[in-house]
């Protein structure tokens, strides 16, 4: 865990007998990811996923029991598979194998990337139908000017064979646009993940909003965006500043609801 993670309070009774504290709280920022996600209305139902490497586990991934509403995760009720999405400990809930081909692809083929967060929200879908795709048009837009893949459709992601292109198409970004799907962001933290996914989202609505105006968009200079995303990449290393968003948003976990630490 990068330093601007912040140690969550155990919930008492809560940590499964034989689990590290470093799954358990990986478990408590995992579930609070996704109630984020579903606080800010970035959830499909009980569809697409968010997923975690286990810390000290080789191949061990947490994710959404399926059947569950984000709304509803807990740290407890997560799910830990194997590589293939089959589970490796007991839990009175269902995984969704062939949801856990896009994250397995990643997480294998990119060994800083523990967390993984794909939405299917309006917004993200409708840019990823765009040939164009994100337009470098706005400050928001901008962090991600040439550090965002595109991943071509190949249908329902249920074919192993696509995640090596997967891999491919995602390269060494932080994001990847699915075209015909939806976005795909990754992280080294929670924090890190979920801010790049918060804000590739921003961009998309607000990309959809300009386009809805029917007016000329106003572009950016080449070299003035090169810059504005090196001034992203800046803050990105700095762990005081994401931790600072990130704690922000467990406040406002903890005054919604808290049960999410259980």
């Amino acid at each position: 865990m990068g330093r601007e993670t912040q140690q969550l309070e155990k919930a008492p009774g809560s940590q499964g007998a034989g689990m590290s504290e470093a799954e358990w709280q990986t478990r408590v920022e995992l579930a609070a990811c996704y109630r984020l996600a579903a606080h800010y209305r970035m959830t499909d139902i009980i569809y697409t996923h968010i997923t975690a490497r286990v810390p000290g586990e080789d191949g061990h991934f947490l994710i959404n029991p399926y059947g569950l509403m984000w709304e509803e995760i807990t740290a407890s009720s997560l799910v830990k598979v194997d590589v293939d999405g089959n589970k490796v400990s007991d839990s009175p809930y269902r995984v969704n194998p062939a949801g856990f081909t896009i994250h397995s692809a990643v997480h294998r083929g990119r060994h800083d990337a523990a967390w993984v967060m794909h939405t299917h929200t309006r917004s993200g879908v409708a840019v990823s139908c765009l040939a164009e795709g994100l337009l470098p048009t706005n400050q928001i837009a901008l962090q991600f000017y040439g550090r965002i893949g595109y991943h071509d459709f190949e249908g329902i992601a249920l074919d192993l064979d696509e995640r090596e292109r997967v891999v491919a198409s995602l390269g060494s970004n932080v994001a990847l646009i699915l075209r015909n799907h939806g976005l795909l962001t990754v992280g080294a933290s929670a924090a890190h993940m979920f801010s790049k996914m918060f804000y590739l989202d921003k961009a998309c609505e607000i990309q959809e909003s300009a386009l809805a105006m029917g007016r000329p968009l106003q572009s950016v200079d080449a070299a003035i965006a090169q810059r504005v995303v090196s001034q992203y990449d800046e803050l990105d290393q700095d762990d005081s500043e994401i931790g600072l968003e990130w704690k922000a948003h467990l406040r406002l976990l903890e005054r919604l609801d808290p049960g999410y630490r259980s």
